[in-house]
């Protein structure tokens, strides 16, 4: 008997399970976005999302997360002195305010790249990790595809303008996840809202803090060639979304649009669990089998984040190749549970044997083979009716 694979159809009303599948009629004026969900790492929303462009002072995250990771592992601490040569100190752009020839502690470093955004602080902090800025540059590369981010090469430190100095929104909402997941010790620097150095008090430029519930970080970024952008994080309810945003024409619109992402990135998309773990989803045809039967559960909460305004347009399906022979043992996977939005993607979650189903013994498959042989062949194809 040939092998066919069946396509189970259901509809979900209503609720829905693992990851957003499709934006709804979500806009923005941004040229470039990512909204995405920071437990699950779901992609709720995006624009432009894969594309390489110039990320500005946004790529000061990865500066700084190189040096977050050696203080995880102790390579560093927050005392240690970095020197300030005189390329840092003559650096244009946003500046911390160091001087030449003098030491600075690393914990101080930080701020003035955090919360102040200095060129000159990443130049310090570059030059002392690695010997030069262009080594830095190769080591951010370097990290940026160890952790996954594809689409990020870094020249520099700092995010000054270059042609090769690239990132994409994904990638920052990745590397955005990434600091706030694993140097939570840390994180809390880019809630500051003011840092003085030098006897010159500068704010945070982020313009969701103080401005929007639960905000708490992280970086902006401007030049003439990237616009406007923004990468924000915030907290409602137990819940944390980041926002990242990029070519916004103006630093108002980038503070008004920042916000209106971030208000929908809470209101307009919906959590539900569809399946509990161990909820049976449907049933596969049994080959050979004692039962005709076996019931297909999931082995973990099925669960996903949508726009609400897509909320009654999802179909799932039961995939499986079958009948399925028997023996079958309990938790045997089987198939997939297939979750689509028309318009969007689909995402598949394996699905497992509900029980243990023995094969016929000996004498019935002697009556199932001439069963076999008598049997006259359809005229036309057998197909099963979509449940």
């Amino acid at each position: 008997m040939s092998m066919i694979k069946k396509l189970i159809s259901c509809l979900v009303c209503l609720l829905v399970p693992a990851t957003a599948l499709a934006q709804g009629d979500l806009t923005t004026k941004a040229e470039f976005a990512v909204i995405m969900d920071y437990e699950t790492g779901a992609v709720l929303y995006e624009k432009n999302a894969d594309t390489p462009t110039a990320p500005a002072s946004m790529s000061k995250l990865m500066t700084v997360a190189l040096v977050f990771e050696r203080l995880k592992n102790g390579q560093l601490s927050l005392d240690d002195k970095f020197a300030v040569s005189e390329k840092a100190w003559k650096k244009g752009g946003s500046k911390m305010w160091v001087r030449v020839d003098t030491e600075i502690t690393l914990e101080n470093l930080l701020r003035g790249v955090i919360v102040q955004s200095g060129n000159d602080a990443c130049i310090v902090i570059a030059e002392n990790i690695a010997g030069s800025e262009e080594a830095f540059a190769k080591l951010m590369t370097q990290k940026a595809r160890e952790w996954g981010m594809n689409n990020s090469t870094f020249t520099n430190a700092t995010g000054w303008p270059d042609p090769g100095h690239k990132m994409s929104m994904r990638d920052l909402a990745l590397l955005a996840r990434k600091i706030i997941r694993e140097y939570g010790e840390y994180y809390p620097i880019y809630a500051e809202e003011e840092f003085t150095w030098e006897k010159i008090r500068q704010p945070n430029r982020n313009p969701l803090l103080g401005n929007f519930d639960g905000a708490d970080g992280l970086k902006t970024g401007h030049t003439e060639e990237s616009g406007y952008g923004l990468v924000g994080s915030a907290v409602q309810k137990g819940v944390r979304r980041i926002v990242v945003v990029n070519g916004l024409e103006s630093e108002r619109e980038r503070g008004l649009e920042a916000q209106r992402i971030m208000r929908a990135a809470f209101n307009d998309f919906k959590a539900e669990e569809i399946y509990a773990a161990g909820a049976k989803v449907g049933e596969a045809l049994v080959f050979k089998g004692r039962e005709k039967t076996v019931p297909l559960v999931t082995n973990a909460p099925i669960e996903m984040i949508l726009h609400r305004s897509l909320l009654e347009n999802v179909e799932a399906k039961v995939l499986y190749e079958g009948p399925v022979a028997a023996p079958i043992k309990e938790n045997q996977q089987i198939g997939y549970l297939r979750i689509s939005v028309a318009g969007g993607d689909a995402r598949e979650y394996p699905l497992f044997a509900g029980g243990e189903v023995r094969e016929i013994g000996a004498l019935a498959k002697v009556f199932f083979a001439a069963k076999s042989i008598l049997a006259k062949p359809p005229e036309t194809p057998h197909t099963e009716p979509a449940q």
